[in-house]
């Protein structure tokens, strides 16, 4: 579905806000800079990666009753040398935790590799990409920064390392591979999904939320999140969400201390060629609107749902609805597109949606909402 929900099993620990807000600093504004480079050389280098880059990566640790009561705890990694560090939302607060609205960590501190503790600070975070950025005073400690890389370039197969403290193991490498790219995920921290998350066999446990996703170059290609497990320990299927995704939310939380995601109001299901035939739709793929929500972006573009159902190759599918095929020109393959589509675009922006409807071609102007945890 566009609309997409869920939840799944995750590290450290509820939702009705997406941001904490606070002042930045002046002059810290635009995007980090990194003064680390890539890793010189062919082939897959784990002891030289960590050996590069674990001294950027560091574990935090989050009260939410007073420094004296139990304590969460979590990884980051170092992104500037003016002490902003990235990490998972779940990690500096309760979301994903069940217990009510969400709630930040009373006190955060942040420990380095040589065991140095510092105390930090949330800048803001954003639970529809479960990432956070906090703050330390860089004249606390010595500042290694590790540089991001471009997930959109990531491919199966692939060699990764990761680095963060397992079970409060700090300073743990694992490595794998690049097991698939481009998942849709149930979030830890709101109701609707991850999208684009990269999933990896690395060995990926309890407290490895929040640190970094290395590819073999040394570079961060996502932020650890999630595992899939029956057993509650690492299983193979780790999920990572993509730095480039993290990347925006952490440049608008530092620049203006809110992120801000397009809403329409859909809900949709994957049209396939086999499905399009079995039910005689114009088109053999899209995305068929199954729902929509009332007073939606959605409803005042006029696009229709079909609320008739039948089964066919072991599912139940809509007989005919609208079926969105593109969204101001770029292709709409089935519903995970509309997601990463309109991720990248603004509230307030107006998307031409190209909808199928039985064998009319239409072009619906679509002025896009924000999205909230209401819906």
């Amino acid at each position: 579905m566009a609309l997409l929900g869920a939840r799944v099993g995750g590290f450290l620990h509820g939702n009705s806000t997406v941001v904490v807000r606070e002042q930045v600093p002046a002059g810290d504004a635009g995007t980090p800079v990194i003064v680390a480079k890539p890793i010189v050389g062919n082939g897959f280098q784990p002891a030289q990666i960590f050996a590069r880059r674990s001294a950027g990566v560091v574990t935090i640790v989050s009260y939410f009753n007073g420094s004296g009561a139990a304590a969460g705890q979590g990884s980051g990694f170092v992104v500037s040398p003016t002490g902003n560090v990235l990490t998972s939302a779940h990690v500096v607060t309760t979301a994903g935790s069940g217990g009510g609205p969400t709630r930040r960590a009373h006190t955060i501190y942040v420990q380095f590799a040589d065991g140095d503790r510092v105390p930090a600070r949330i800048v803001g975070y954003d639970l529809f990409d479960d990432v956070a950025v906090i703050r330390i005073d860089p004249k606390l400690h010595q500042l290694r920064p590790v540089p991001l890389g471009n997930s959109a370039r990531v491919v199966v197969g692939e060699p990764v390392a990761a680095i963060g403290s397992p079970f409060g193991n700090a300073d743990s490498l694992s490595v794998g591979v690049v097991s698939a790219i481009r998942r849709s995920i149930p979030s830890l921290t709101t109701r609707y999904d991850l999208i684009d998350a990269i999933q990896t066999d690395a060995p990926i446990n309890h407290g490895n939320s929040g640190g970094p996703l290395f590819d073999a170059r040394g570079r961060v290609i996502g932020i650890n999140a999630q595992i899939r497990s029956q057993s509650g320990q690492a299983e193979g299927v780790g999920f990572s969400v993509p730095i480039n995704s993290a990347r925006r939310s952490m440049q608008q939380l530092i620049a203006n201390g809110s992120v801000s995601y397009a809403y329409v109001g859909v809900e949709t299901t994957d049209l396939t060629p086999a499905l399009a035939r079995r039910f005689g739709y114009a088109v053999s793929q899209g995305a068929v609107v199954t729902g929509l929500q009332p007073g939606s972006p959605a409803v005042k573009a006029g696009l229709r749902a079909d609320s008739s159902r039948a089964q066919a190759f072991g599912v139940v599918f809509p007989r005919n609805g609208d079926v969105i095929v593109a969204i101001d020109g770029q292709r709409v393959a089935g519903s995970e597109d509309i997601a990463r589509i309109v991720t990248n675009m603004s509230p307030g922006e107006i998307a031409h949606f190209t909808v199928q409807r039985g064998h009319s071609r239409l072009d619906l102007p679509l002025r896009l909402g924000e999205r909230s945890e209401t819906h």
